[in-house]
């Protein structure tokens, strides 16, 4: 007998897979195989070709695609030249999908309920309140608090966590064999993020299999057994994940490793963005708020609060960390440190004035000296517009004659580190990275003191994200830039952070000095946090300490 006759097919086995666009060629020859119950991770920087491989196994490729492979199949059934019927009986049935972009994912104009219900009124034949059950069990499932009233907000009404968990429930609903999740933790914090990785383990003692497209290697590191790194639409690099993560023998993998480590090591020898100087206090606060409160009314009518008598005080030149989980109210502090948001109580000071006081005229003045990069650039820039458009519109808010507007924009270029011939593209043409740049860019036209980084560098590869904040710290040095760095990744937080403020349930539980709060919390609810966070391997190989970021 063959020694080969007890070893089962794959459920997805891939070869020779190309892939391209308008006839540019994206993926060159690629060859992956996934066994039942296996995880295997799909690891590289953006425009590597990793979420490309991953959307040609269920038929969403993306327009103007040509697909070519020597063998494309699942479960023993040949994927190539499928009808868009048959697509749709494996899409949601048998192959789950999880997709980074969840509000791009979810239909805005329909509820979450009805979302999340979509593929088992599709693919079973339980009744209207069977379903109806399954889906509040599927929201529980995947940590969704509330799951009866969620059910009835629609996404934009959700934050970017609670729509990530709504999308996960969507596509493990009929227990497919196959889940591709590309990128499927990113927008969540670490408790969250825990979570979700325990329910993926689990869908694979069930026997089922996981194909993971990520940027974060803790959470590779957490989940899969096989690791394939991709660069320029070629593989370069595969084999079991603890080969992969701890002796890397590609120079690209172990670039990516130790930006990782850059980024995510915890216990750093100096944060990337804290202050040098121990004399914080000698500092003149630039920012402060005083007993904020906030609530929204919810889908019942009922008001929720969201932000109970939070205080805080930023001062020139410090970066001040603010963590908590997803509904936490960060981000709703951040808007009403924006003044985009008015709170119920509380005051805010922006460089002395009350914030909150001024008229509208007043304000928009004011607020030229707090500006914000949010996580998703691309959703806060006109599409129709050039680069040099987007910079010209906030150099014209501070009086920069239109005939200097060019050269000008050209200098904020510069200081981003990006070539000036990018002026001309237009933000769909550009990487993530070079897009958090321009953002940054349009941030420092407007000459602040204070700026609000919101998630800036979660959607990153980690190569891109030590880049990103190396470059922020340049600037906050020159510019004495006060940072308000609101962030579920702990790693990056700690990085960065000369203080932080941990929040849970629009409450402030803990804050102190970064390192204090970090490696000694007094709160229970931050222990949960730092507990939560994936890590790479402890062993750290004689290369990591060789390799320039």
């Amino acid at each position: 007998m063959s020694i080969f006759e007890n070893i089962p097919a794959p459920l997805v086995d891939i070869q020779d897979l190309r892939v391209s666009f308008h006839g540019v060629p994206v993926v060159h020859g690629v060859d992956l195989q996934v066994q039942a119950g296996q995880c295997l991770a799909l690891v590289g920087e953006s425009g590597s070709g990793k979420s490309v491989t991953a959307r040609t196994l269920v038929g969403l490729t993306g327009a103007g695609a040509q697909v070519r492979a020597r063998h494309l199949a699942f479960a023993g059934q040949d994927l190539q030249g499928l009808s868009e019927a048959a697509w749709q009986r494996l899409r949601g049935g048998r192959i789950g999908f999880v997709m980074q972009d969840a509000l791009g994912s979810l239909d805005p104009l329909r509820r979450v309920g009805a979302e999340v219900e979509e593929p088992l009124r599709l693919h079973t034949a339980l009744e209207a309140e069977q379903r109806r059950q399954r889906v509040l069990a599927l929201l529980r499932e995947v940590g969704v608090p509330e799951p009866e009233v969620r059910a009835q907000q629609y996404p934009w009404q959700l934050s970017g966590g609670l729509r990530q968990r709504a999308l996960i429930a969507s596509a493990i609903a009929c227990q497919p064999r196959l889940l591709i999740a590309d990128e499927p933790t990113t927008a969540l914090d670490a408790t969250v993020q825990a979570q979700i990785l325990d329910l993926l383990e689990q869908l694979r003692e069930r026997d089922n299999s996981l194909l993971m497209v990520s940027h974060d290697l803790a959470v590779v590191a957490r989940l899969a057994d096989r690791v394939l790194v991709m660069r320029h639409g070629r593989v370069v690099e595969q084999g079991s994940a603890e080969q992969i993560l701890q002796d890397p023998q590609d120079p690209y993998t172990q670039r990516l490793l130790s930006a990782a480590r850059v980024v995510h090591f915890q216990r750093p020898a100096a944060p990337v963005l804290a202050l040098v100087e121990d004399a914080v206090e000698e500092r003149p606060v630039v920012l402060e708020a005083q007993g904020l409160s906030k609530a929204f009314v919810g889908p019942d009518g009922q008001p929720r609060p969201v932000l109970h008598d939070v205080s805080l005080q930023l001062r020139a030149g410090q970066t001040l960390g603010v963590v908590g989980e997803s509904g936490s109210g960060k981000s709703t502090l951040g808007r009403i440190l924006l003044g985009l948001e008015r709170p119920e109580q509380g005051q805010v000071r922006l460089a002395g004035q009350d914030w909150l006081a001024l008229s509208a005229a007043q304000r928009r003045q004011a607020r030229q000296g707090i500006q914000v990069v949010f996580q998703d650039p691309l959703a806060s820039f006109d599409p129709r517009y050039t680069v040099l458009r987007v910079l010209a519109e906030a150099l014209a808010q501070v009086g920069v004659p239109r005939g200097l507007r060019r050269t000008e924009a050209a200098a904020l270029l510069e200081r981003v580190q990006l070539p000036v011939a990018l002026l001309d593209r237009r933000p769909l043409e550009l990487s993530g990275g070079q897009r958090q740049r321009i953002a940054i860019a349009r941030a420092l036209a407007m000459k602040p003191k204070v700026l609000v980084l919101d998630e800036p560098v979660s959607a990153l590869d980690v190569s891109v994200q030590a880049r990103i904040l190396a470059l922020l710290a340049e600037l906050k040095a020159e510019l004495n830039l006060a940072c308000l760095f609101i962030s579920h990744d702990l790693g990056v937080v700690e990085q960065v952070s000369d203080q932080v403020l941990v929040m849970q349930g629009g409450r402030v539980v803990e804050q102190g000095p970064a390192r204090q709060v970090l490696s000694q919390p007094r709160h229970a609810y931050t222990r949960a946090l730092l507990e939560a966070v994936p890590h790479l391997p402890a062993a750290r190989p004689a290369w990591a300490s060789r390799i320039a970021v």
